[in-house]
């Protein structure tokens, strides 16, 4: 039971650790850092899935060609 009383994901504990004062070098050295990440888990993903990426890229093309400004 006691699993239930905490925070789902850990988020709430993560701020709690994190310092109150963060500047904001640090925030964006960290927003980098994730970027990084996930561009590098795109990447991966397109590598991987070759046929799933290029549907992708077909329907976001699709969508931009369609989109009315």
């Amino acid at each position: 039971m006691s699993d239930l009383e905490g925070p789902v994901d850990g988020r709430a504990e993560r701020a709690a650790r994190r310092p109150a004062t963060e500047t904001d070098a640090e925030r964006r050295r960290r927003r980098a850092q994730f970027l990084r990440e996930l561009h590098e888990a795109k990447a991966l993903r397109e590598r991987v899935q070759p046929r799933r990426a290029r549907a992708a890229r077909m329907r976001q093309a699709m969508r931009m060609r369609t989109f009315r400004w």
